[in-house]
């Protein structure tokens, strides 16, 4: 039986986002023998190589393009940069399954963003969703609590700095082609990190951690191919929910690869996070809709 556009889009989400947390497994497998710099300069090396023949493959790669896009493509791959200290900083303290809860905010965020810097249209239902929802960030990261650690400070920061990235896109020319900003990003981060390891005592780099750099390059690649053709099949507004199969991939990898699993607490917060995020963009699909329905012939 051949699958609709809608199911079709949902195994891509589900594949991208199982991508990412794949590759952030493999990253945090090699955090106790290699520093950060040297780690994500090494991935972004191998990213760099295959997204090149990839994109030269695909035909997605396009260079000429206005002085206000190279910008904010500049000012997107330094956000990047952060997100990606911030984010590994974290991942490499704390257990994946938490960090991850944490991101799961970004619906939230984003929109919450938009609507107070882009004049994006936010409902009293998604308003309050969103509220809700950040009361369940605080579960998670449980500040004061027994649970908090400095380095939940980091994925908070790198939620703010993925919005941020986020909102900066907004502003780029649909026409922009996303591989080629995907492409320089990578350049970008692989270039910093690179600096960045000049400081650092580089670990040795076994069999083992060369196999679990190429398994993070891969997965990361496929992540973001999925997530591009995400957006060319089915519903966005059925298919964007199965963003939150990271968070399960995280909770299963968490358990038995690194033997973690989160606190009661946590679930909790994990569950409010979720389930808000989920009505958010149930309400943000309606809202489309309606948009849509009243646009005049």
């Amino acid at each position: 039986m051949a699958l609709t556009d809608n199911m079709k889009g949902a195994a891509l989400m589900a594949a991208s986002m199982t991508g990412f947390t794949l590759n952030d497994t493999f990253m945090k497998l090699m955090s106790s023998d290699m520093p950060l710099g040297q780690t994500v300069a090494l991935r972004g090396v191998l990213v760099v190589i295959l997204m090149f023949f990839v994109g030269r493959h695909l035909g997605v790669l396009r260079f000429r393009l206005q002085r206000r896009e190279w910008g904010l493509i500049s000012l997107r791959t330094a956000t990047e940069v952060i997100v990606t200290y911030c984010f590994l900083t974290a991942l490499f303290n704390m257990p994946i399954a938490n960090v991850t809860a944490i991101i799961q905010a970004l619906p939230l965020t984003i929109s919450l963003a938009a609507w107070a810097f882009l004049g994006e249209p936010l409902g009293w239902r998604r308003l309050l969703a969103i509220l809700v929802g950040l009361v369940g960030v605080l579960l998670i990261v449980q500040p004061g609590g027994a649970g908090f650690s400095v380095w939940s400070v980091y994925a908070l920061a790198a939620v703010v700095f993925i919005t941020l990235r986020d909102l900066i896109v907004r502003r780029m020319d649909p026409a922009t082609p996303s591989f080629t900003v995907a492409f320089i990003t990578a350049i970008g981060i692989t270039l910093a990190f690179g600096v960045m390891s000049w400081g650092e005592e580089w670990g040795s780099i076994d069999v083992t951690n060369a196999a679990l750099l190429s398994l993070a390059a891969i997965c990361i690649i496929f992540g973001y191919l999925f997530s591009v053709m995400v957006m060319r099949v089915g519903d966005i507004g059925f298919v964007a929910p199965f963003r939150y199969t990271g968070l399960l991939v995280a909770l299963i990898a968490g358990f038995l690869v690194f033997g973690d699993w989160p606190d009661g607490m946590t679930l909790v917060g994990v569950g409010i996070v979720v389930s808000m995020g989920i009505f958010t963009l149930y309400r943000e699909r309606l809202v489309a809709r309606s948009s849509v329905a009243k646009t005049p012939a």
